[in-house]
């Protein structure tokens, strides 16, 4: 797994040596950011479940001013701290080791908001609709800006009150699903 484009372009990323995290291959990566390139110069960047920190590194190299990646294990935090000092990232990173409501609430205390919002949790804990809800209820999605879930083709995800899908796109057994705030279409 490497780092696609920007300044950390073909930089090598650490990734646990077993198979506790399914990193998200350079061809969807690829795929994902093409797609989403207008929103991320200078954006705000959440990577929940960040597992080695790919999809945030790779926004960070892309020009994004910050980036919070939020995972509960400690191994992934250890993984991504390596992965962006080696990328030379530190001072626009900011690793959080909680689980997802936990790091969702502490954002909406802060006051903090986002552009953008990678979602990539496990495919066999089916917490999509969950986290979903709970960013919209948190109120941490910029007016602007969009949340990127990356989930099995074969999973559905519901309806989430107040966020609409704007785009799907299918990747063999993986598909990403993007998503607005409500009414963002009009």
């Amino acid at each position: 797994m490497r780092v696609i484009s920007g300044s950390a372009r073909g930089l090598k990323l650490n990734t646990p040596s077993d198979d506790r995290i399914r990193p998200t291959t350079d061809r969807v990566k690829e795929s994902m950011f093409n797609i989403i390139q207008d929103w991320v110069y200078d954006s705000q960047v959440l990577d929940l479940f960040a597992g080695s920190g790919a999809l945030g590194i790779e926004a960070l190299s892309r020009g994004a001013k910050e980036a919070v990646f939020c995972d509960k294990s400690l191994d992934s935090i250890k993984i991504i701290k390596s992965n962006i000092e080696k990328a030379r990232l530190v001072d626009r990173s900011h690793l959080l080791n909680c689980d997802f409501k936990k790091c969702l609430s502490d954002m909406e205390v802060k006051g903090q908001t986002f552009d953008l919002i990678f979602v990539d949790p496990p495919y066999y804990k089916d917490l999509f609709e969950d986290v979903l809800e709970t960013i919209r209820a948190c109120n941490i999605l910029n007016k602007d800006g969009i949340v990127i879930v990356e989930h099995d083709a074969s999973t559905s995800i519901g309806h989430i009150k107040g966020l609409d899908v704007f785009k799907e796109k299918k990747y063999g057994i993986t598909m990403l699903t993007f998503y607005c705030l409500e009414d963002c279409n009009e």
